[in-house]
């Protein structure tokens, strides 16, 4: 049922500046709808077929890789906020001049996976995609390394990461706009996947699409494939989280959790007078220590 969020707990944010011109807070409410949006959204009940779903299920790979053929390397920015935001992934440190393995999930042509490398000379990356031609884009950038990362083609969902990573060796797991790629019944397969190779006690670090961001209201009749999951133009699909169903979902597959909220970012672009509310769910999730570990402890 869609309703207004009227709670107490929408002010229980903490309001800041951002680099790019954007107003951030965050919190544990999710966007106030107007009137108007809430009635956009009551009405767009019909769904896309069941013939039509499961051909992009099928095609899901083919439509990333199609999106990469199109963009190359020039849709994404690179995303040099990821140190300042996740201070996790330089504070995982046991001591100062640790090598840090790291494990990006879903690296696309790099535009986390480079800007990490240049921040950070003490670190190496695995990282993987489930396109074949963003992971050929990565191995051609000039700061490809096999010293420092190992990039390979995965689908998370059932591709297993032991094949290519040792179990219980990365420090770090970043999954940033991945996870509302993949169909909502198999995204705790990914989970379970990283489980595997995520050394315990260490984390997750979630960024990805918030129920009501812009982008979902954006979307026209006829692109719902169910509640918060919609396909766009070119076949790809999104899905926008609630705190609630991630943090069920990482729960489920026996991750604990640290961090869990909403980022609500009013980016203002002056010249055309326009306010766009984008909503994001930024989470930390920990793999538990073993009882033995924690005894011997």
């Amino acid at each position: 049922m869609l309703h207004e969020n009227t709670s107490a707990d929408c002010l229980d944010t903490v309001t800041t500046g951002t680099e790019d011109g954007a107003f951030q807070r965050k919190g544990h409410s999710t966007r106030i709808l107007s009137p108007e949006e809430v009635e956009r959204l009551a009405k767009d009940q019909v769904l896309v077929s069941e013939f039509k779903q499961l051909k992009l299920e099928k095609e899901a790979q083919k439509n990333w890789d199609l999106f990469y053929k199109r963009n190359s390397t020039n849709f994404f920015k690179d995303r040099h906020w990821t140190t300042r935001e996740f201070e996790e992934l330089k504070a995982c440190r046991e001591f100062a001049d640790q090598k840090l393995t790291i494990l990006e999930a879903g690296c696309g042509v790099g535009n986390c996976l480079f800007p990490l490398l240049e921040e950070d000379r003490n670190i190496f990356v695995y990282a993987c995609d489930f396109s074949p031609r963003a992971v050929e884009y990565v191995k051609k950038n000039s700061l490809y390394s096999t010293e420092r990362c190992k990039v390979f083609q995965c689908d998370l969902t059932k591709d297993d990461l032991l094949e290519n990573i040792p179990a219980d060796s990365v420090d770090v797991v970043t999954l940033i706009f991945v996870l509302s790629a993949v169909h909502p019944d198999k995204m705790h397969l990914v989970l379970k996947n990283i489980y595997k190779v995520l050394k315990p006690g260490k984390c997750v670090l979630f960024r990805d699409y918030g129920l009501y961001d812009h982008a979902m209201l954006r979307f026209k009749s006829g692109s719902k494939l169910g509640e918060n999951f919609y396909v766009r133009q070119d076949g790809t699909r999104a899905y926008f989280f609630t705190e609630e169903f991630l943090s069920q979902l990482f729960k489920a597959e026996g991750y604990e959790q640290v961090v869990n909220e909403y980022v609500h970012r009013e980016t203002v672009n002056r010249k055309e007078d326009l306010r766009v509310p984008r909503v994001f769910l930024q989470s930390k999730f920990q793999k538990p220590f073993s009882k033995t570990e924690v005894l011997a402890d």
